[in-house]
């Protein structure tokens, strides 16, 4: 009894002064949503350690383990004696070691305390390994050998020898499969699938045999197994979402288990996606995309570079959380708030003209004018005029201000704030930002802030009311193949997209936006230097669409109850049942979206609403005249600036045929007399001489070549432009009461 007392004693304090390890050296393992290892990060030893749960672990590679290594490991106290004398039995007979008689916990032991192989070394193993089965549940010690067994090399623990040589999860594995891993930690040198290919048959075999000898697994299922033949693939670390894991690494650089949101399958489609569409791009180009759900902000797909590996494109930088210029995708914000602010509708008469005697002067992107242009087609067609006339009337502050409160922060260069040229891409921005506002347009004006991993709590913020929302969205939700030219509003295809270009072409932008997905896709040099010839349509909306075609179907988003279908009319803006656009006003009808029933008039400087006094035989008149009584009726005026555009019946002659004896205050329209419409000039090597002549107007005439100012004259003055180059070119004049002309011409 003293001595059992003295015993207990005695291990009492070797277990106080010899304390287990409580901390493992693991890998750092990022895993997609449903536990798929994107990418994993060696340890401080250098090893591949990636951490299994017993959860994790199918039951025939259990069974196979136990059956092969300790089949008694449920009932014996960490030490099987019996196991001991059959080994020492066997080994006797042999004249050589045959067997070993080490249990499962034992062998953690040993490999959480390597010792040498000797008696005093095997001693300190029975010691431990009783330590264990005091400290620790059967589960925990099981868990203990499947992320400390040794599988060659640097790969320790099971689920990264799965991953290795099977390019799987332990959770997939065949049972041959199985049935090599149970046995690889026994010698993982000698048979190791890829240089011992045989030697691995031969070892993997023995455990299925065991199998069917110990009436463990029936005859059929052990023959199905050796059919199989042995492969592995070669030891190449996962990498998939390779930028993302860095980056949730070095937001938690001590965690072991990095848990994404990521949907494995979608990342990997997409990331051969864009693969194949980058490779033919030229040397220098990058690829980014990022796909988002909707309804939680959850990232299901992150593809950072066109290649973690490709030295060529810069691979290594991650463009998904870089600051770049967004060209002209902030334009949908800038109309849906117009519209809840109640400036414009969907069809609102917007001018694409010369911004004469402004301070800033933007170009389009095709350099030329379009001269009237609804809300709806300068969206659809990016036009960069139209967006500064309707920013300016919304203010550029209030604007950035509404962006960085739903959560896109802006970057401005030095010295910089808030002006005209942030809608043509005038700030900086990061891609994940914008894709979180972009998915406004389908959570009724909330944007959602990107979320990375399950912890992180869904952050939403207001941009636009609902109807807004939707109204900017069915303007963008075009087929791509449909002409941007279409005043028809109504469309089934369910992706709103835009698209930009950065100032110098350095960079190429699609944004889309369905019901259930928001999808960011840029591309352009990482070193912020241009490449002549990208743009967001011809370079980046395509892949657009191949990632929408390969991940969605998503039906139309319903129409909100705030947003109505009504008529308007062009040049007042206004419902066409309303007064003013009787008895003539209307020029053209449209079908507009209209929120709250609030339909604006049209944006202009000059009044477009005049009256006019007629005699008694339909002459315009002063209203000041003697004589006959005199009636007054009021007449719809496009604004000055679209003149040149619009139909001859629209222009001045709808004031009426003046009055010889009692006139208006007016003039012969403004023409340019020297340049015809539609002209075309060969160049032969010499400059190219144009005079600018002109008839009529008033004052001092100011002229413009594609909208920007060369000289001012008055009628009987001389003028001249030298042309350079070939191209199309337009031709503006402007006299001092703001009347214009346009003529277009072109140089071979």
């Amino acid at each position: 009894m003293c001595a059992v007392f003295a015993t207990v004693l005695a291990l009492l304090f070797l277990d106080h002064r010899y304390p287990l390890q409580t901390q493992q050296s693991y890998s750092t393992v990022v895993l997609a949503e449903r536990g798929e290892i994107l990418r994993a990060f060696s340890n401080d030893k250098q090893q591949w350690r990636y951490p299994i749960e017993n959860t994790q672990v199918p039951p025939h590679y259990l069974e196979l383990l136990l059956g092969y290594e300790d089949r008694y490991f449920y009932w014996h106290f960490g030490v099987n004696p019996l196991a001991i004398v059959r080994a020492a039995w066997q080994n006797w007979r042999a004249g050589r070691i045959v067997s070993g008689g080490s249990t499962l916990t034992m062998q953690v032991a040993r490999l959480q305390y390597p010792h040498p192989r000797t008696l005093s070394g095997k001693t300190q193993q029975l010691l431990r390994a009783l330590q264990l089965e005091w400290h620790f549940s059967k589960a925990q010690i099981l868990n203990l050998y499947l992320n400390l067994a040794p599988f060659g090399g640097t790969l320790i623990g099971v689920q990264a020898a799965s991953i290795r040589y099977f390019a799987k999860p332990l959770r997939q594995i065949s049972d041959a499969e199985a049935a090599l891993l149970a046995v690889l930690p026994q010698a993982p040198s000698r048979w190791h699938p890829n240089r011992h290919p045989q030697a691995a048959r031969v070892a993997r075999d023995k455990v299925l045999r065991r199998m069917e000898t110990l009436q463990l697994w029936p005859t059929q299922r052990v023959q199905d197994a050796l059919r199989e033949p042995i492969f592995s693939f070669s030891q190449t670390a996962p990498m998939s979402a390779p930028l993302l894991a860095r980056r949730l690494k070095r937001a938690c650089p001590k965690c072991e288990k990095i848990t994404s949101l990521i949907d494995f399958e979608m990342q990997q489609q997409l990331e051969e996606l864009v693969a194949d569409y980058a490779s033919p791009l030229a040397d220098g180009l990058s690829v980014a995309m990022m796909v988002m759900e909707n309804s939680t902000g959850a990232v299901r797909s992150y593809i950072g570079s066109a290649g973690f590996l490709d030295d060529r494109r810069s691979g290594h930088v991650d463009m998904i959380s870089a600051i770049r210029s967004p060209g002209s995708t902030l334009k949908p914000f800038l109309y849906g708030l117009a519209i809840d602010r109640g400036i414009v509708h969907s069809q609102s008469l917007l001018q694409d003209t010369p911004r004469f005697k402004e301070a800033y002067r933007p170009q389009n992107f095709s350099g030329g004018f379009n001269g009237p242009v609804s809300v709806t087609q300068a969206l659809q067609r990016s036009l960069n005029i139209p967006a500064v006339q309707v920013l300016a009337q919304l203010d550029p502050k209030y604007f950035a201000a509404k962006l960085q409160s739903a959560g896109l922060k802006l970057y401005w260069p030095t010295r910089e704030s808030a002006n005209l040229s942030m809608i043509l891409g005038g700030v900086g921005t990061k891609l994940e930002q914008l894709v979180g506002v972009y998915s406004s347009l389908a959570r009724s004006g909330i944007a959602v802030k990107a979320r990375f991993r399950p912890s992180e709590p869904v952050v939403e913020r207001h941009l636009l009311s609902p109807g807004a929302a939707w109204i900017v969205w069915k303007m963008l939700a075009v087929h791509p193949q449909k002409s941007a030219r279409s005043q028809f509003i109504s469309s089934q295809w369910p992706l709103a997209w835009k698209t930009g270009t950065s100032y110098g072409y350095r960079e190429a932008w699609a944004m889309g936006v369905s019901k259930k997905w928001s999808i960011g896709v840029w591309i352009g040099r990482p070193d912020a230097s241009g490449s002549t010839g990208i743009s967001g349509r011809r370079t980046a909306a395509p892949l657009l669409f191949k990632a929408f075609k390969a991940i969605a179907d998503d039906p139309v988003i319903a129409r909100p109850a705030s947003v109505s279908e009504q008529s308007i009319c062009w040049p007042l803006g206004t419902g066409s049942s309303a007064g003013e656009n009787q008895a003539g006003n209307c020029h053209r009808q449209q079908s507009a979206w209209i929120l709250n029933e609030t339909i604006p008039s049209t944006l202009s400087t000059w009044p477009l609403r005049k009256a006019v006094w007629h005699n008694a035989v339909g002459e315009s008149v002063n209203p000041s005249c003697d004589g006959s009584p005199l009636q007054q009726t009021e007449v719809a005026l496009w604004p000055l600036s679209l003149e040149p555009w619009i139909k001859v019946k629209w222009r001045r002659q709808q004031l009426g045929t003046l009055s010889p004896a009692c006139t208006l205050a007016s003039s012969w329209p403004l023409i340019i007399s020297s340049v015809t419409d539609g002209s075309l000039y060969r160049y032969t090597g010499l400059d190219l001489l144009i005079q600018l002549q002109h008839s009529g107007g008033i004052g001092l005439v100011s002229w413009y070549l594609n909208g920007r100012f060369v000289g001012a004259k008055r009628n009987k003055a001389s003028l001249s432009i030298r042309l350079k180059r070939s191209g199309k070119y337009q031709l503006n004049a402007v006299d001092e009461q703001g009347n214009s002309d346009l003529v277009t011409f072109s140089v071979n």
